[in-house]
């Protein structure tokens, strides 16, 4: 059950007035904020949503510009093939994200773009940050967003150290100015990644400095506490190159890991499985006759470390052009091997 949040001597009013006029001012200018409050284009908003759960704003431009130009609108989204969105979105990671705005381009263009929480939360791959985010900034609806800036500015505010996901919601519904909720939350979330930030936070520029208990506590990097990380586990893997850097032979990866990507012919290793074991099984899967060692690679996921074993080998199955295909940074990194060891290896007339 949601606590009820307590006031705690907080005036909610001035707290709302101090923060909005501080984004009126300092708000960050991003293309997704085209437009008047509650009137934003909501693709644009989704896409950008979508694209930076995963990513920082710095990078994410890049990729959110890219993904625009290839698919400016909801309807150009869902036409376009599989292949294509993913090729947009190389580089981004977390590509299941991609696939999911694919299929809900779809259902959109079915049965229209969802002007509501609801509706935004019912669509492929969209969660209840995405929904209130979406519903907020477009749409002017009072939902307020609950993402890692907005969990470290109230934990400050009120001096939690150690917040659940309902105390932040239940703080957050009730801090959100409903006369401008989408602002509002582009605000916090603002202040979040330019003043208060994790490490190094400006107290002394911060509009909520007279009200926050962590600053006033003199340490408010010790709040919220860090959150208990799984430990990273190292996930063995081989994998051949058949060709060279331009065409090469790939498969389309199956499962969570990096499923629907294109990918270098590769075989997970069991944990105590020797690499030669694995690649015996992958060339004699593929009908190709293993070469030298190009190197190793590494990948890191949220909970997962990719080590990739690369070999040449040979075989006359056909290859794919690869700069048409959707790589995951995991595969350019071993296509980069190849630089290195031109000249050297079993197949040099198929490799350079």
């Amino acid at each position: 059950m949601t606590p009820a949040p307590p006031q705690q001597g907080k005036p909610i009013p001035a707290v709302q007035e101090a923060l909005l006029s501080w984004f009126d001012h300092s708000g960050r200018a991003l293309p997704w904020r085209l437009g008047e409050e509650g009137a934003r284009d909501p693709y644009r908003v989704w896409v950008a949503e979508i694209l930076l759960q995963q990513t920082q704003v710095a990078r994410g431009l890049v990729y959110y510009e890219r993904f625009l130009t290839a698919f400016p609108s909801v309807q150009a989204l869902a036409e376009a093939p599989i292949d294509a969105v993913l090729k947009a979105w190389e580089g981004c990671g977390y590509y299941a994200r991609a696939r999911n705005l694919h299929k809900a381009a779809g259902v959109m263009v079915t049965g229209g773009v969802p002007s509501t929480y609801a509706g935004w939360l019912a669509l492929p791959g969209v969660g209840p940050y995405t929904a209130a985010a979406v519903s907020s900034l477009a749409f002017n609806e009072g939902r307020a967003v609950n993402d890692g800036n907005v969990r470290r500015v109230l934990a400050r505010l009120y001096g939690e150290r150690l917040p659940t996901e309902p105390w932040v919601q239940a703080r957050a519904d009730a801090l959100l100015a409903q006369s401008r909720p989408g602002a509002f939350n582009e605000a916090v979330m603002d202040l979040g990644a330019t003043i208060c930030t994790p490490k190094a936070p400006r107290c002394e520029a911060c509009p909520l400095a007279a009200w926050c208990e962590a600053s006033a506590s003199g340490e408010p990097t010790a709040f919220p506490a860090p959150k208990v990380r799984a430990a990273v586990r190292d996930v063995g893997a081989v994998a051949v190159l058949i060709g060279n850097g331009e065409n090469a032979v790939l498969e389309r990866r199956q499962g969570a890991l990096l499923g629907g990507l294109m990918g270098l012919p590769s075989e997970l290793r069991e944990p105590d499985e020797a690499a030669a074991e694995a690649l015996a099984r992958l060339c004699t899967r593929l009908d190709a006759t293993p070469g030298a060692m190009l190197g190793t690679v590494t990948h890191a996921m949220t909970h997962r470390r990719i080590v990739l074993d690369v070999y040449a080998a040979n075989s006359a199955q056909a290859r794919t052009p690869v700069q048409d295909a959707a790589l995951s940074r995991l595969d350019h990194k071993a296509l980069g091997l190849l630089e290195a060891r031109r000249g050297s290896l079993f197949g040099v007339q198929d490799l350079v």
